[in-house]
């Protein structure tokens, strides 16, 4: 059996079994890109490892394609279409998590700023689609691949909910917003009908021929606008702040309100959780980065705790 016909079959049976596999498939439609459509016994162990290498230094995607090109050839195996795996046993060292940019408020109103002056140079987009992508991005803390896939009738202004679809997790839910994204959301569909007769199931960021915006389109379209706003990584960090950083943004800057509200944290981050999509708490954690004002903040909950405790 050819590596196209094998992928083609795993990937069917782990959608069949609940699975969104939308990252899995498309590494194993790369692989086959790089591979070519040849016998599966005959891929060299040389072939994958240049596959899993690549051009860029390693990441710790290097990781999510070895385990995804592990579990085909362990279904290959399986089901006596392979012998052995070429897998190779050394890894490499991969790098340790990234660490999200956590925007400042000055930083973000600089990004809106610099919007208009960005896509003056990239007429594909109008300005108005990038700067409601950021502020939908940041104020309802959406994964950039669940905000590309909102239709019209994922909004609903009245209950002011967005229908989030085709998740991570291959779950639906609903995500609530505030007054000031609703006034965006409203002003920026009125405009959109009035360039053309919206459908219900159209995309709501379009190219400015109606065509839906693409995930590589809005990342470049950022990083102009990050670059135009000066906005730069002083940290060391192995990566410039990204688009994706909006959503860690946004979670980081409503525990700071909490925290200043002097709210029940215990009660309200699993529910932050749920509100992020994530199974559970644990999967959130990683967005909670202990900025300085965070930090600051779970300090003065700490002392003032303590003072209490020692007054009883």
């Amino acid at each position: 059996m050819n590596i196209v016909d094998m992928t083609t079959q795993y990937v069917a049976y782990k959608q069949s079994i609940g699975q969104s596999f939308i990252t899995d498939a498309a590494i194993l439609k790369a692989f086959c890109r790089h591979a070519g459509n040849i016998p599966l016994a005959s891929i060299s162990t040389e072939q994958v490892q240049h596959f899993l290498s690549g051009k860029h230094p390693v990441s710790s995607f290097w990781q999510r394609k070895h385990t995804t090109l592990s579990g085909l050839f362990r279904f290959a195996m399986t089901r006596d279409h392979l012998n052995i795996s070429p897998l190779s046993i050394q890894e490499p060292q991969i790098p340790p998590p990234l660490t999200p940019y956590i925007y400042s408020r000055s930083e973000l109103k600089a990004i809106l700023d610099a919007t208009p002056k960005s896509c003056s140079v990239y007429v594909k987009i109008d300005p108005i689609v990038i700067k409601t992508l950021i502020l939908v991005l940041y104020g309802a803390c959406l994964r950039v691949g669940e905000a590309m896939r909102l239709t019209i009738d994922n909004v609903d202004t009245r209950q002011n909910t967005l229908l989030i679809q085709k998740t991570k997790f291959y779950k639906s839910r609903l995500v609530p917003f505030g007054k000031d994204l609703k006034k965006v959301l409203v002003e920026y569909i009125e405009q959109k009908d009035k360039g053309s007769c919206c459908e219900p199931n159209e995309a709501l960021f379009c190219f400015q021929d109606g065509r839906p915006l693409s995930q590589s389109a809005a990342r470049n379209a950022f990083h102009r606008i990050r670059d135009i706003a000066g906005i730069k990584r002083e940290d060391g960090g192995r990566y410039q702040p990204r688009l994706h950083d909006l959503r860690h943004a946004g979670a980081v800057h409503r525990v700071i309100a909490w925290y200043r509200a002097g709210a029940d944290l215990q009660y309200l981050l699993p529910k932050l959780a749920t509100y992020l999509g994530h199974i559970n708490l644990s999967a959130s954690q990683r967005y909670l980065t202990l900025t300085p004002e965070l930090l600051q903040l779970a300090s003065q909950r700490f002392e003032g705790f303590v003072k209490e405790s020692t007054h009883d």
